[in-house]
């Protein structure tokens, strides 16, 4: 057998600038050190001159700073440490920071260091996940990180499997993907359910889905039961445990025993909730997870990754293999035949990043009670930021929160009539936002004294090392913020008074 061939080592040529230097390969590591510097400079100095959790002047100031840049397509270019620099800047300076904890509107997480840290090497070294010559250990490193988030589901299953996707949405997508290749043809969900499952029942040529009441934006079983009644095994049912709004968890027991009776399939959307699983305190908040014939999980929320990082679990490995497909150049029957892994079945994507990977390094620097643990002091906070607005004199709680969400209203908004308390209520949400305060969601619930939906704010508290009392200024600014226009409102219009 002849000699394996030495690897290569092609140093850039004498006069080569940066700009143009390669992240892999041999010095990759030290060209890279060279040049990160400069990007985290920019960072820092973007950071400082935002000073908040995000620019201040909304969308026509950040665009005028865009053009004062003048960032583009340059005929000639300024150089990699220039470049990193000044564009790091930028964007440091015009971004809403989820690592402050007035950044709190969305299920939008502020990273883990050492997560960001892996996704520097992982592009880096660019594997790509769609065959197994261009990942050889990233593969390796995804199935095993995979086989783990599936037994965390489904302990007790005999073949569960998970495949990585790019969030909730696209983890939807697939339980109603796989539904529909199992003859199932009608998906029902709650009015609380992720707008992404009736995306999916459209991209899927699928009727629109049997829309179930809520209470307290929780399904109502007996509802699911009448609605099942006529469907049966053609139904896929999507509970969720985490809502968007205020983080409710339905009651999956009750509608996994439904299913199981009527002979529905049934999807969980806990791309929310679902890493409670990883807490000895709160996974009894998730029991009936392990029910569901698929979960949707998303670490970009409760994981503290970069986008994207979703998790699509299925308690039978078989569901899976409605993705495989093939293409001669990724995974020809030989090579497969021949013991080489089969990667383009493992996703609907074809090209795509090794996400697992820092996913990975978290884990195994945290553990999963690690990750636990995080989650309960978010959780915790939540509980803490509610009392305190049960405290507040000019605030009132919609309700305890069940995870980290805290869902609230001013009192002056009260005091409008017809719809003048809901626009009260976006006007406070948009001063906060334009003033560069604070970035805080709004969502619709039907709570007003006929059962109308009304406007509420929303606190979604994903930072893992802030207290109550840092968004004490928070709750005061909204309150004063609403005082002040409701003084406009009263002054504009004495009627309203």
């Amino acid at each position: 057998m002849a000699d394996a061939p030495s690897a290569r080592v092609i140093s850039p040529p004498g006069g080569v600038a940066s700009a143009e230097w390669l992240a892999g390969g041999s010095g990759g590591a030290d060209r890279l050190a060279r040049l990160l510097p400069a990007a985290l400079r920019g960072m820092a100095a973007g950071t400082a001159e935002r000073g908040g959790p995000v620019p201040a002047g909304g969308p026509a100031a950040v665009a005028a700073a865009l053009v004062q840049s003048a960032a583009g397509l340059p005929r000639h270019g300024v150089g990699a440490e220039q470049a990193l620099e000044e564009l790091s800047a930028l964007l440091a300076a015009g971004s809403a920071d989820p690592a402050d904890p007035a950044c709190a509107a969305h299920l939008h997480c502020p990273p883990l260091a050492v997560s960001v840290a892996a996704d520097a090497v992982a592009s880096a070294l660019n594997p790509s996940m769609d065959s197994w010559d261009q990942a050889p250990v990233a593969s390796e490193i995804e199935r095993e990180f995979t086989t783990g988030i599936a037994r965390l589901c489904y302990p007790d299953a005999a073949r569960p499997d998970a495949v990585i996707t790019s969030g909730g949405t696209e983890s939807n997508l697939l339980g109603l993907l796989l539904a529909r290749e199992s003859a199932v043809t009608r998906p029902v969900c709650g009015a609380n359910s992720h707008h992404s499952v009736a995306r999916a029942a459209w991209l899927l040529g699928l009727p629109a889905p049997v829309v179930v009441p809520c209470v307290d934006d929780r399904m109502v079983p007996s509802a699911l039961a009448e609605a099942l009644a006529p469907l049966g095994a053609q139904a896929v049912v999507v509970a969720t445990a985490g809502t968007t709004n205020t983080g409710r968890i339905d009651p999956l027991p009750e509608i996994a025993e439904i299913c199981r009776r009527t002979g529905a399939r049934l999807h969980v959307d806990a791309a929310y909730g679902g890493l409670a699983l990883c807490s000895e305190t709160l996974r009894s908040r998730v029991a009936g997870l392990e029910l569901a014939d698929s979960v949707a999980l998303d670490l970009h929320k409760f994981g503290w990754q970069p986008v994207a990082a979703g998790v699509f679990a299925a308690r039978e490995e078989t569901d899976l293999q409605a993705l495989t497909v093939r293409a001669e150049y990724l995974n020809a029957d030989d090579d497969t035949e021949a013991g080489l892994p089969d990667l383009l079945g493992r996703s609907l994507r074809t090209s795509r990043r090794p996400d697992a990977f820092r996913m990975a390094v978290t884990l195994r620097a945290l553990g999963t009670s690690g990750i636990g643990a995080l989650v309960e002091r978010c959780c915790a906070n939540a509980s803490g930021v509610h009392t305190m607005v049960d405290d507040h004199p000019a605030l009132r709680s919609w309700g305890a929160p069940e995870l980290s969400t805290v869902v609230f209203r001013p009192m002056t908004a009260d005091e409008l009539p017809g719809t003048a308390g809901d626009d009260l209520v976006a006007q406070v949400r948009r001063t906060l936002l334009e003033d560069g305060t604070a970035v805080i969601g709004r969502g619709a619930l039907p709570t007003g004294p006929d059962g109308e939906a009304q406007l509420w704010l929303k606190l979604t508290l994903l930072h893992p090392h802030a207290q109550p009392a840092d968004y004490r200024a928070l709750l005061d600014a909204v309150a004063t913020v609403a005082a002040d226009l409701r003084t406009s409102v009263t002054r504009e219009s004495p009627v309203a008074s």
